[in-house]
């Protein structure tokens, strides 16, 4: 059964973090963690992918304004493994979004949509989430 979660009325002001702990599922196609205004304004589309599902491993960010994509970053996924338990940790400091990755490793991915706070999150996917931690 998949696992979701979402939240809403959030409030995250600049300087947020959000740790989010969890394991991605062996035969793991995919998971996402959004960030954003709603459901339709997502100002953070983190998604990871694997093969052989897709192409190749990949990591897709993206922006979804008034429920239109814009254009996407793909980053090469060296960082996840289905099977593992991984945490991430986004900071919000109001210019960008800082994706902390295991082994010490950051994207960076701008705030295209200039939110000044984050009230909207949702995780899906083929990922059993541990723990949702707020700072």
């Amino acid at each position: 059964m998949p696992q979701e979660i979402l939240i809403e009325n959030m409030k995250l002001q600049t300087g947020s973090h959000i740790k989010v702990l969890g394991d991605i599922k062996p035969g793991a196609n995919l998971f996402r963690i959004n960030l954003g205004k709603d459901e339709n304004t997502i100002g953070l589309h983190f998604n990871p992918r694997f093969r052989p599902y897709f192409q190749e491993n990949v990591i897709v960010f993206n922006t979804l304004k008034h429920g239109r994509w814009e254009q996407e970053k793909w980053e090469r996924n060296t960082y996840f493994v289905p099977g593992e338990r991984v945490l991430i940790c986004i900071i919000f400091d109001g210019k960008q979004f800082l994706v902390n990755l295991p082994n010490d490793n950051q994207v960076v991915f701008p705030n295209r949509l200039n939110l000044e706070e984050i009230n909207f999150m949702s995780i899906n996917g083929d990922f059993t989430i541990k723990k949702v931690d707020f700072e």
